[in-house]
């Protein structure tokens, strides 16, 4: 087995691990670092994604992010992805999943807010849960998990760019999705290097988070 040679950080990592993310990662070459907010999970870092200096700059190859960001203020998401970007080194690249709010258009239009519009691991999600946070885990208390903020891909793209990320990748995971999902590196790429690396780490098809 191929000994880990890079390393990438796993923001927001819940009970996650490596084994459970894109294959672009499973290959045997990634040593995972996680960092969560939630002490119950066994993080390798206890912190926030709006201060994570206690992890050192330019020091991960790469940075996992699913379904962090929509948890933050609207004035705060310039500042998480400028703490994204500066934990990689020059090389690095950010993956970063996220709801796409566009999608929820016909569904509340038609007047659909509760109907589910998908299973997860976490039960049925409907479109209010994609807009202020899963019920659930805020009944229980976990009030952290509410949504304070949403995107489209261009708007996504925007708050990227001024983050200072050099080359922006942005796909929906399959048709009909309600995912964002972006590949950001540090510097700037080649169109084909982007591309292959969103092959790479962006999955036709699969669960849900």
């Amino acid at each position: 087995m191929t000994e880990p040679s890079k390393t990438m950080l796993h923001v927001g990592c819940g009970p996650k691990r490596l084994h459970n993310l894109t294959p672009g990662f499973n290959d045997g070459t990634w040593r995972e670092v996680r960092l969560d907010i939630d002490e119950r999970h066994k993080p390798d870092v206890l912190g926030t994604i709006t201060d994570m200096s206690s992890v050192a700059d330019n020091s991960m190859d790469a940075l996992y992010s699913s379904h962090n960001i929509e948890h933050v203020f609207p004035h705060e998401v310039v500042i998480v992805l400028r703490e994204f970007r500066r934990v990689l080194k020059p090389s690095g690249f950010a993956v970063i999943t996220c709801p796409d709010i566009q999608c929820l258009g016909e569904a509340l239009a038609a007047g659909r807010l509760m109907e589910p519009l998908y299973g997860s691991g976490m039960g049925p999600i409907s479109p209010i849960d994609i807009l202020y946070g899963h019920r659930a885990s805020i009944e229980k208390g976990q009030h952290y998990m509410a949504h304070k903020t949403a995107f489209t891909a261009q708007s996504l793209n925007d708050e990227l760019r001024q983050a200072g990320f050099a080359a922006i990748g942005i796909s929906k995971r399959w048709q009909g999705a309600t995912n964002l999902w972006v590949v950001a590196t540090k510097e700037p790429q080649p169109v084909e290097a982007l591309r292959d690396m969103m092959g790479s780490f962006f999955v036709a098809k699969g669960p849900r988070d």
